[in-house]
């Protein structure tokens, strides 16, 4: 090679080099973005995910917290899942929430206790670039993504069952959960509609439970020990409870409506009259999946609604015995996955580990 040549060569092989360097880095940066698949990319970033729940001990909301943990960690793209419970209202669920945002949390997820008192809270967060999304029931915000089982629909579908059953004609217990939260107050809405549909079908008793299984069963016991005739029984998901109570009364043959809870599959299984109106706790995975979305820039729908199922044991025998599973607790929802929002697998649901 000619000295003249030399330096050309030289630069040649320098340009070279800078390229691949170039594209080395390029890869790195491509490998960051991955989508928010089930196993996530191994060098994108980690998120922390927040949850914020106002009922303690309730056995739906402990699976909901679950979901949450198992999707994230079936996501492979969460580094931690911060919880806060506490059993109180909106003012004690704010300061939780502000206690997520403070804690680094880059969404959180809310099952919120009222329908627009969290709004101040969730525009704070949203001007931080916090994802929030509302699991359960709705909020107001319009920052909020809102992820909920369809609550007017889960009291109308279970009233126009009793209708049938009853041939249009009853008196009716209404047993409803928590007074002045959106769930309660949207059930009630279809339950109260389809009643005023059909005069035949009179409210007798209305109640509130709390969501708690044991305060309803004692509700239940007063009410059929009194000399009130009593049809059916439609219940916001605390049910079992209501069957034993029917049972002990001698009225094992009045109807009852509740949720896909685990004991309650069994009864209708063992000929309970009735029938379960899903509402399936995994929202708190579809939530999770769906602020895994926001987070990777995939914009998903502000609004996502599930709708509730009803199985009854003449037309949903083959779904009753697949879903339940005597080895879960009573309280347990037995819808577990929701296709295609999450991905993990029935143990990491019942086995409940986190990230």
């Amino acid at each position: 090679m000619s000295l003249r040549a030399r330096p050309i060569a030289l630069l040649a092989l320098l340009v070279g080099l800078l390229a691949v360097v170039a594209a080395g880095c390029g890869g790195s940066d491509n490998g960051s973005s991955g989508s928010s698949g089930s196993s996530g990319s191994s060098g994108g970033k980690k998120f922390k995910i927040g949850v914020s729940n106002t009922l303690v001990g309730n056995g739906w909301r402990e699976e909901m917290i679950c979901s949450v943990k198992a999707q994230a960690l079936a996501s492979g793209q969460v580094s931690e899942v911060l919880v806060h419970n506490v059993n109180g209202d909106a003012s004690a669920q704010i300061q939780g929430i502000r206690n997520l945002i403070s804690s680094g949390a880059n969404a959180i997820i809310i099952n919120p206790a009222d329908r627009s008192a969290l709004d101040p809270v969730i525009k704070e967060a949203a001007r931080r670039h916090i994802v929030v999304v509302a699991v359960d029931q709705a909020v107001d915000a319009p920052e909020a993504y809102v992820v909920t089982n369809d609550q007017v629909a889960y009291g109308k579908l279970g009233a126009e069952y009793l209708v049938k059953a009853l041939g249009g004609h009853g008196n009716i217990v209404e047993m409803r959960g928590i007074s002045g939260v959106p769930a309660d107050d949207d059930r009630h809405t279809g339950f109260t509609d389809v009643m005023k549909q059909n005069p035949g079908m009179k409210v007798v008793k209305q109640t509130f439970t709390d969501w708690s299984f044991g305060p309803a069963g004692k509700q239940a016991n007063d009410i059929l020990n009194s000399n009130l005739k009593v049809d059916g029984i439609w219940t916001s998901g605390i049910d079992y409870v209501v069957v034993d109570a029917l049972k002990k009364a001698g009225q094992s043959k009045v109807p009852v409506i509740g949720a896909d809870n685990n004991k309650f599959l069994s009864q209708l299984i063992d000929g309970a009259p009735g029938a379960a109106v899903t509402n399936p706790a995994a929202i708190g995975g579809v939530g999770t999946a769906i602020a895994l979305d926001a987070l990777n820039g995939k914009n998903p729908s502000k609004k996502t609604t599930l709708t509730p199922q009803v199985w009854d044991m003449k037309s949903s025998a083959d779904t009753i015995k697949s879903f339940y599973d005597p080895k879960l607790p009573p309280t347990y929802s037995s819808q577990m996955i929701v296709k295609p929002y999450t991905t993990y697998t029935k143990d990491q649901l019942t086995g409940c580990q986190g990230p």
